[in-house]
């Protein structure tokens, strides 16, 4: 999974740039298709306002868990990045994961 990730400030840019938005109350989700990579890239960014680093990264393991359980309902082929917002914070798994599917459906990606 580990070359399957956003990891460059640039290409951060270029999906915020040329993507396209989607949000709920838990997350934002952007999306832009990639011509050059067959599988889906994903970026988590949590902000500092979310909570410590503690909070932070249980929110970055929720989103990362969910992903990779619904990886192969996913179309592929696009970057993904998925924001935390605020109320992210106290919310368990399921809320994480029912907030990443209404957002991949929202986007088209999701084959059931």
């Amino acid at each position: 999974m580990n070359k399957h990730k956003l990891r460059k400030n640039m290409e951060f840019r270029l999906v915020y740039r040329r993507g396209k938005s989607f949000s709920n109350s838990l997350l934002v989700l952007y999306v832009y298709k990639n011509s050059k990579i067959q599988d889906n890239r994903l970026g988590i960014s949590v902000s500092k306002k979310v909570g410590k680093s503690v909070v932070r990264n249980r929110v970055k393991r929720l989103i990362k868990e969910s992903y990779r359980l619904n990886y192969n309902k996913l179309k592929q082929g696009y970057d993904l990045i998925f924001i935390a917002r605020v109320n992210a914070n106290d919310k368990d798994f399921k809320n994480i994961e029912n907030a990443m599917l209404n957002l991949c459906k929202k986007a088209g990606l999701y084959n059931s």
